[in-house]
């Protein structure tokens, strides 16, 4: 199986890539769109400013390949902000796979959320075996709301959406490689999809 961690200059590319290799498997980093076509497996992380990230992408015309792509990938943090429509950061416009904005935390809570929190309302293969309430780790100071296309949610200052699908995109609000014996369950089930 081939899989592919994009690089775009804006990804914590390396634990990603640790995570994988502890499950048995091997990834190549790439921002070759030849090697992202032929890739089983596609994984988009995403840490840093939006608006930066998507000129990144469009640096090597990512910004018009990943939304057309048939396997399934994985947004990470960023990486799923950025299959949004847009971003309330710097008002970027994002990939659009995903119909809803991302939006700042209110100034009533602290930002960035950083740390553990629940997620629940889990739904989709991706959380096979992941128990209801299970904690995961979180930086962000944007967020996704509920949507038709939220598969797991988490509360901070109000509930949002932790997780979305829509076909074959997938995309978590959390670290999984960074969400210990769980989030590499969550990784090793993207993988086995």
């Amino acid at each position: 199986m081939k899989i592919v961690i994009i690089d775009y200059k804006a990804g914590n590319i390396q634990s990603l890539l640790f995570a994988i290799e502890r499950l048995g498997f091997s990834a190549k980093i790439t921002s070759n769109p030849d090697e992202i076509l032929e890739a089983n497996k596609v994984i988009f992380p995403g840490v840093g400013e939006a608006s930066f990230a998507m000129n990144s992408l469009r640096e090597n015309q990512l910004d018009l390949l990943v939304p057309k792509l048939k396997q399934p990938l994985l947004g990470i943090c960023l990486g799923m902000q950025l299959l949004c429509k847009n971003s309330e950061e710097s008002d970027t416009k994002a990939l659009g796979i995903f119909d809803v904005s991302v939006k700042r935390f209110p100034a009533s809570v602290l930002v960035p959320q950083i740390g553990w929190n629940q997620i629940y309302d889990l739904k989709s293969d991706l959380f096979k075996n992941i128990p209801e309430q299970s904690y995961m780790y979180l930086v962000h100071s944007y967020y996704v709301t509920k949507n038709k296309n939220t598969i797991a949610t988490t509360d901070y200052s109000e509930s949002y959406s932790t997780a979305l699908q829509k076909d074959n995109f997938f995309g978590v609000q959390f670290h999984p490689e960074k969400s210990g014996i769980l989030g590499s369950k969550i990784l090793e089930n993207f993988l086995k999809l």
